[in-house]
């Protein structure tokens, strides 16, 4: 079986993050980055399920990146993938959801998959909207927010993770999933994964390679941000005093009232 995962390198979550006024773009320079920790959980399911299938099934790292970042790649290979993939072209500069879906889709057809697993959020869009794009580009099903992989006879089984509980879900492959955090945590790199992932291949593809050269980058994309701002400082908090709960209770329903929140 083969099983890729996709994964996008983004700013270290823990470091300082600043937006270009001129590109109205991450500034990344200056800036470690590292796998979108979604991404990682997203991993550690194909891993999870390679081990439990077992017999001639691979993990394939995807990832659509700038080509300096190609070594940020490394840890995935390190944890047990088996193989990377990185989309890499200056002309994905400015793509935004569904430019992206597209131009990965394409790269994804090219490398074939029989499961595809993506981590449900990135770190510095946090659209979601990858995903569901994604699987419509490719023209497979889409099973969210899953807790739970198993494959048998030629079907995902999955336990989707729900405000009430979960879901069992059963779909035919090709498949594509996304992971909840509750899917098992990301392990970490051993020594001899560390020492083996630089022997393991990246394998470099172009837009011209996939054959997206019209339908990329801000002239493919379709939004266009016009402006951003920092959000409004946050403003000092209002303080009841009510005579008995009754009062306490009166004042809070004309607060939300008053906010036409009821």
């Amino acid at each position: 079986m083969k099983i890729v995962v996709t994964v996008k390198l983004v700013p270290d979550p823990n470091g300082e993050k600043k937006i270009d006024p001129a590109t109205k773009r991450w500034v990344r320079t200056g800036v470690e980055t590292v796998i979108n920790p979604y991404d990682e959980y997203a991993l550690e399911a194909a891993l999870q399920l390679k081990e439990r299938i077992g017999g001639d099934s691979t993990v394939t790292v995807f990832c659509m990146s700038p080509e300096s970042l190609k070594e940020s790649l490394r840890k995935a290979l390190a944890m047990g993938a088996d193989g990377a993939v990185m989309l890499s072209d200056s002309s994905l500069e400015g793509s935004d959801v569904w430019a992206s879906a597209h131009a990965m889709s394409l790269a994804l057809k090219r490398i074939g998959f029989d499961i595809l697993i993506v981590g449900g959020l990135t770190d510095d869009g946090s659209t979601g909207a990858v995903p569901g794009a994604l699987a419509e580009f490719l023209g497979v099903p889409c099973l969210t927010n899953v807790r739970k992989i198993d494959v048998a006879d030629g079907k995902v089984r999955v336990e989707r993770e729900t405000d009430s509980g979960y879901q069992e879900v059963t779909g035919a492959l090709p498949m594509l999933v996304t992971t909840a955090l509750t899917i098992g945590e990301p392990r970490y790199p051993s020594l001899k994964g560390i020492m083996g992932a630089k022997k393991k291949p990246i394998e470099m593809l172009s837009v011209a390679d996939i054959g997206a050269a019209d339908a990329v980058g801000s002239t493919g994309s379709k939004t266009e941000l016009l402006s951003f701002a920092p959000p409004p400082a946050r403003g000092a908090g209002q303080i009841v005093t009510p005579e008995d709960p009754a009062a306490g209770a009166a004042a809070i329903l004309a607060f939300l009232k008053d906010k036409k929140l009821v």
